[in-house]
C-alpha cells in the first residue's frame, strides 16, 4: 500500500487538512447560528435558511482567499527557487491548477447553497408578515436608528423577485453568480485548448466577482439580536410577555452582521496586485528579437534576449503581442537551455493569436533576417514547473515522457542536461536519462527531430551515447504504402521518417514492460518521471510509477506532470 501513494502523500495529506477545514468551518457557523441567543429570532422567521446561507458564506470566505494564492506565480517560483523543497514539496507546488480547478468546484456547491438558502429566505420573510403572533410582532417592530427592525422586507405584500433587485446583497449576489458561470463555463478543456481568447477573457471577471464579494454584505440584510441580557429571547418568544416579564421590558434590537469577506481575501488581493504590477514593469522592458525561424511544420521559433533574464530549464514564459491585444498574455515553454546565450520559444500556429503573430513576423519563408521590422513583444517569467526538478539531488535517473506538443519542455531539458554532462567542471547528479516521444505525426514537430539529430551526434562525437536514451513512437498516420517502404527500408543506418540511429516505434508503448525494465536496471534508485501530454497517459503513467516502485529491488519512481 506504501509504494501506491508515496508519490501523492502529501497531496492526500494537504487535500484532506482543507476539506476538513471546510467541514469544520460549514459544521461551525451552522452549529453556532442555530443555538445562539442572538439569532433565535431570525432563526424563527427563515428557520434553516438563516444557518445555510451563513454557512456556505464561511465556507466561500476560505476558499476565495485560497483559489488567489493558487495563481500567484511570482510567489510560488520564488518558493520553488528559494528554499531547498523535498521533492514532496515541490511537486505540492506544481499541482496549483489542481489545487485550483478543486477549489473552483468548492465555491460552485456552496455559492448554490447559499443562493438557494436565501431565495428561501426572502420567501419566509414575506410569508412571516401574514402569520400572526410573534411572527408579526418581529416584523411590525419599527426602523429607528437602524437598531430595531430583524425584516428588511417592509411590505408585507412584496413581490420576492422585485425585493431581490432591490437589495444590495440581490444584485451583487446576481453579479457575482453571473461572474462565476462564465468563468466556470469558459475553463473547460475545449475551449481552453481551441478559444485560449475566450477563456482568457472570460477568466479576467475574477475581478467583478471579488468587487462584488467586497460589498456583498454592505447594506447589513442579514441581522442578529443585540440587547439579549436586555431582552431574552428563550423568555420573550411569547409576544404576550413582552413588557410584562422583566426579562422582556425593552424591545430587541437588531444590528448587521458587518462585511467579514474583505478581512479574508485583502492579503491576496495584495499579492494578485503585485503579481500584476510585476508583470506590468516586465513588460515594459525591452525584448530584443534575434531570429526569427519558421519551420515547415507549421511551428515557429523566436529567439530572443533580455537583460537580466535568467531560466532554468523546463520553465515557462508569458507573451505579449501589444500589436495584436494588450490584454491578452499566452503561456509558452522555453524550448532553450539556461547555457544559451539567447531564449526561445517554439509556437504552434493553431489560433487566431499565433497566426496574427506569425503574419507579423513575416514568417513567408523559413528565416527571417531582417528583425528590425519585427514586432514589440513583452515577456513574463519565467515560471517554474515540475521539469525543472529534473536536475533535483535526489533523481540520478529520469525518465522524460513527451505526447504531441508536450514534448516542447524536454527541448529545453535535454539540451542542458546534455550541456553540463559534457563539461567536465559541472557537476551533475543525473547518471541515466530514458526519453520518449509519443507522438501521432512526427512532420508535425520537425524542429524536435533536428534537436534529437544534433544531440546525437554529439553523443557519438564524444563517445558516449548511451547516456540519453530516446525512444520515438509514432501511433498513427501510416498506411499499407508506408509500412511497405518502412519494410524495404529496414535495414538501413537510419530511420527512414526521422533520419535518425534511433529507429522509429510503431503503435503505443507497452509502459508496464518499459517501468519494470527499468527499475532492473536501476536498483536502489530513485528515480524521476517527469511527463507533459494529455490527462489518459498522465494517469496511465503515474499508475506505473506506483505500481513498478516496488521495496524489494528498492526502486522508486517519482511521478511529476507539466501544468501551466
Amino acid at each position: 500500500m506504501a509504494r501506491q501513494i508515496h508519490n501523492d502523500i502529501v497531496r492526500y495529506i494537504v487535500l484532506i487538512i482543507w476539506m476538513g477545514i471546510n467541514i469544520f468551518l460549514f459544521a461551525k457557523t451552522y452549529y453556532d447560528l442555530t443555538t445562539t441567543k442572538e439569532n433565535m429570532y431570525l432563526n424563527k422567521l427563515v428557520k434553516f435558511g438563516l444557518a445555510l446561507a451563513r454557512a456556505p458564506a464561511a465556507v466561500l470566505n476560505f476558499n476565495c482567499m485560497l483559489i488567489l494564492l493558487t495563481m500567484c506565480r511570482n510567489l510560488l517560483s520564488f518558493i520553488r527557487g528559494t528554499f531547498k523543497c523535498s521533492t514532496s514539496v515541490l511537486r505540492l507546488l506544481d499541482k496549483n491548477i489542481s489545487f485550483h480547478k478543486y477549489i473552483a468546484y468548492m465555491i460552485c456547491l456552496q455559492t448554490v447553497i447559499h443562493c438557494v438558502a436565501h431565495i428561501f429566505n426572502v420567501e419566509f420573510l414575506i410569508m412571516a408578515w401574514s402569520k400572526g403572533g410573534i411572527y408579526s410582532k418581529l416584523c411590525q417592530l419599527d426602523d429607528s436608528g437602524n437598531e430595531t427592525y430583524i425584516n428588511p422586507i417592509r411590505d408585507p405584500k412584496a413581490n420576492p423577485i422585485a425585493v431581490l433587485w432591490t437589495l444590495a446583497a440581490g444584485v451583487t449576489g446576481a453579479v457575482i453568480t453571473l461572474a462565476l458561470i462564465l468563468m466556470i463555463s469558459s475553463s473547460t478543456e475545449l475551449i481552453r485548448r481551441s478559444y485560449f481568447e475566450v477563456f482568457w477573457y472570460n477568466h479576467h471577471y475574477f475581478v467583478i466577482f471579488y468587487i462584488g464579494l467586497v460589498i456583498h454584505g454592505i447594506q447589513g440584510v442579514i441581522r442578529y439580536q443585540s440587547n439579549v441580557d436586555e431582552h431574552d429571547p428563550e423568555v420573550c418568544m411569547d409576544p404576550k410577555l413582552w413588557f410584562k416579564h422583566k426579562k422582556c421590558m425593552k424591545p430587541p434590537k437588531f444590528v448587521p452582521f458587518g462585511m467579514n469577506t474583505w478581512k479574508w481575501i485583502v492579503g491576496p488581493m495584495f499579492l494578485i496586485v503585485v503579481e500584476r504590477l510585476i508583470r506590468l514593469y516586465r513588460s515594459k522592458q525591452p525584448i530584443q528579437i534575434i531570429k526569427v525561424v519558421k519551420h515547415p511544420s507549421n511551428v515557429i521559433q523566436i529567439k530572443m534576449k533580455k537583460k537580466g533574464f535568467k531560466q532554468e530549464a523546463g520553465q515557462y514564459i508569458f507573451l505579449q503581442c501589444p500589436a495584436i491585444s494588450r490584454l491578452e498574455w499566452h503561456p509558452f515553454t522555453l524550448t532553450s537551455a539556461p547555457e544559451e546565450e539567447c531564449f526561445s520559444v517554439h509556437i504552434r500556429l493553431v489560433g487566431d493569436w499565433t497566426r496574427s503573430l506569425a503574419k507579423l513576423c513575416g514568417c513567408d519563408g523559413y528565416e527571417l533576417l531582417n528583425v528590425d521590422d519585427m514586432p514589440k513583444l513583452a515577456v513574463d517569467g519565467p515560471f517554474g514547473t515540475s521539469s525543472e526538478d529534473v536536475f533535483h539531488p535526489k533523481y540520478s535517473v529520469c525518465v522524460l515522457v513527451g505526447a504531441g506538443i508536450g514534448v516542447t519542455p524536454f527541448a529545453s531539458i535535454l539540451k542542458s542536461i546534455w550541456y553540463r554532462h559534457s563539461k567536465a567542471d559541472t557537476e551533475l547528479n543525473v547518471k541515466k536519462v530514458y526519453f520518449f516521444w509519443i507522438c501521432p505525426d512526427t512532420n508535425a514537430f520537425e524542429w524536435f527531430t533536428d534537436l534529437l539529430k544534433s544531440l546525437e551526434d554529439q553523443m557519438n562525437e564524444c563517445n558516449n551515447k548511451d547516456f540519453i536514451e530516446y525512444n520515438i513512437f509514432l501511433t498513427r498516420g501510416w498506411g499499407p504504402n508506408m509500412a511497405r517502404d518502412l519494410y524495404l527500408r529496414e535495414d538501413q543506418d537510419v530511420d527512414p521518417i526521422t533520419q535518425l540511429q534511433q529507429k522509429t516505434r510503431y503503435g503505443r508503448p507497452e509502459w508496464n514492460g518499459i517501468f519494470e525494465k527499468i527499475a532492473r536496471h536501476h536498483p536502489r534508485t530513485n528515480i524521476g518521471v517527469f511527463f507533459c501530454g494529455p490527462a489518459v497517459l498522465s494517469h496511465t503513467l503515474h499508475k506505473m510509477a506506483d505500481t513498478h516502485s516496488d521495496i524489494s529491488t528498492g526502486a522508486k519512481f517519482f511521478y511529476n506532470k507539466e501544468n501551466f
